[in-house]
């Protein structure tokens, strides 16, 4: 172990989805929406939904997680810590931590644990492992978000608000010190807003009910997530170009200098409200929405690892990472690729 203070740096990346391909023509049959609606107010037009049998959250994350170790040249046998960021864990408990740590192999007794901050968990996850590397606890800390919500949507009109927004998949990135001063990850920063906590939730089942699944069902109360659309996107909207903003103010960088901002992908609409603000170019910022829904914790690095392998990230590239959701909470991390 080292000791001496140190950046990390993104090793590897890699990502997965179900292949399970849900348009909005499909959506249409499920309930009283169309094309038209979903695209103006949230971008998508066709998501992943995974299949049962097939898809868990802890094996789309070890299929993401294999590339990603491949990406940096490592094995599962050299994680030294898992980092899952997700809202979904396969049971209630354990946490999908140590579920990965076993599809991987790993058969050492390494820490697993699993972080519950939604949208931004990712980040919130990235910013916990680049601790642990600077401080030179771990050199190689695996950092995951995995989430399957076509399980737990309302799939029906009475829900469409919320349930065409949502889809499944994961992605993963293999964080090691770095090698060279001033690259890796620059800063992280992280908030909290808990007096929101109810405008974006999953209420039921509570564990403050003597006895929370028979109140469920004798209340007739349902588990489907609750959303204030107005107001989540009236606090992301001053969220995220705040946070973004204070990441480049701690570096001494302006928004131009950004070469590829990846934000979290809640909404195309919030994407292009933030772009604006920041007064960033197309090019400056990658969006997959359109495609994959929003996959909560897992879109920051599904995103991550497409914009790689699109060539759109280089060495020396000024690259932003934000996210804002449930809590409400929210996050950046500044990285010099």
């Amino acid at each position: 172990m080292n000791n001496t203070l140190r950046f990390s740096e993104i090793a590897g990346v890699g990502h997965y989805v179900p292949d399970r391909v849900v348009t909005n023509a499909d959506i249409t049959t499920l309930m009283d929406t169309t094309d038209e609606w979903i695209q103006e107010r949230t971008g998508i037009k066709e998501r992943r939904w995974f299949e049962e049998g097939k898809d868990t959250t802890a094996n789309m994350a070890a299929n993401a997680a294999r590339k990603a170790l491949e990406m940096a040249g490592l094995t599962p046998d050299d994680v030294q810590m898992i980092v899952f960021a997700t809202l979904s864990p396969d049971y209630f408990f354990p946490g999908s931590g140590v579920l990965l740590q076993r599809e991987l192999g790993i058969k050492a007794p390494i820490p697993a644990f699993d972080v519950r901050n939604q949208c931004s968990g990712f980040v919130y996850s990235l910013s916990m492992a680049d601790q642990f590397i600077k401080t030179g606890m771990y050199d190689t800390v695996l950092v995951v978000g995995s989430e399957i919500h076509s399980s737990g949507l309302d799939i029906s009109t009475r829900g469409r608000a919320v349930s065409v927004i949502f889809g499944d998949g994961a992605g993963a990135v293999v964080l090691r010190p770095s090698t060279e001063e001033g690259h890796g990850i620059l800063s992280t920063h992280l908030h909290a807003q808990g007096e929101h906590a109810e405008e974006l939730i999953v209420k039921e089942p509570g564990s403050n009910r003597n006895n929370r699944v028979q109140y469920v069902v004798d209340n007739e109360l349902d588990m489907y997530p609750y959303m204030n659309g107005q107001n989540v996107f009236k606090h992301a909207v001053v969220r995220f170009p705040q946070v973004i903003k204070e990441a480049l103010d701690q570096n001494g960088y302006q928004p131009q200098d950004i070469d590829l901002l990846i934000p979290h992908q809640a909404n195309l609409r919030i994407t292009q409200y933030v772009q604006q603000k920041m007064g960033l170019t197309d090019d400056k910022i990658f969006s997959n929405i359109q495609r994959y829904g929003n996959t909560t914790a897992a879109s920051v690095p599904i995103a991550l690892s497409e914009a790689y392998q699109e060539g759109r990230i280089k060495r020396g590239d000024l690259v932003c990472l934000a996210a804002f959701g449930s809590g409400f909470t929210w996050a950046s991390a500044l990285i010099k690729w």
